[in-house]
């Protein structure tokens, strides 16, 4: 089943978002690697793709897990998290509409 693991940032957490960034990313090309990342990327603190200093205010990932549980595992063991960025991790079943699948 696909799960919404939906991050959100503590204040000024661009210092940790960079410490942690390959970290973050090694473990989101493992689930693509895998064919179960339907999506992610994070939320910019302002209305730009490039937020410079301003950061971020979170992120979104869409991935397929066995079980809530194994998605809650995953999204706990984050670098982000670890490092401090994020200030707290909601996880949600998802069931995506759009774009279809077979």
């Amino acid at each position: 089943m696909l799960y919404a693991i939906i991050s959100e940032d503590v204040e000024n957490s661009l210092p940790n978002r960079v410490k942690a960034r390959p970290a973050h990313i090694a473990r989101l090309e493992q689930l693509q690697s895998e064919g179960r990342l339907t999506l992610a990327g994070p939320h910019p603190a302002i209305d730009s793709i490039e937020p410079g200093e301003a950061g971020f205010s979170g992120s979104l990932v869409v991935a397929e897990f066995p079980s809530i549980q194994d998605a809650e595992r995953w999204a706990d063991a984050d670098p982000y998290m670890e490092s401090g960025a994020y200030k707290q991790v909601t996880v949600k079943p998802f069931k995506q509409v759009f774009p279809a699948t077979a």
